[in-house]
């Protein structure tokens, strides 16, 4: 349900929205057959940390925030540069957060 009121919000936003993805490796076969522009992530996706999703995304130079339930403290601390949206957050915080990480294209 929270994956479907974030993509419902992203599409509001005028995305396009690729996924959500249920596991990791879902994320990464996503990331290498879409185009993706930017990303959302939690840390914790079905008990996997996002780590893996997170690196192919740097490594493609795609920008991505965090949204999470962890806040700081979950986030690798390689990238805690990285926007941290900590749950429940409200829109206006997400879209400042991804048009943030668009303009930097980090």
């Amino acid at each position: 349900m929270v994956a479907a009121l974030l993509e419902e919000t992203l599409e509001d936003f005028g995305c396009q929205v690729v996924g959500p993805a249920a596991r990791v490796q879902e994320a990464l076969d996503m990331i290498a057959l879409e185009p993706i522009d930017a990303a959302v992530l939690d840390v914790n996706i079905a008990g996997e940390v996002v780590v893996p999703v997170a690196d192919a995304l740097a490594s493609r130079g795609i920008p991505f925030v965090f949204a999470t339930a962890y806040g700081r403290a979950g986030v690798e601390a390689r990238y805690l540069d990285r926007t941290v949206l900590q749950k429940p957050y409200d829109v206006r915080s997400l879209q400042r957060a991804l048009e943030a990480s668009l303009q930097g294209r980090r």
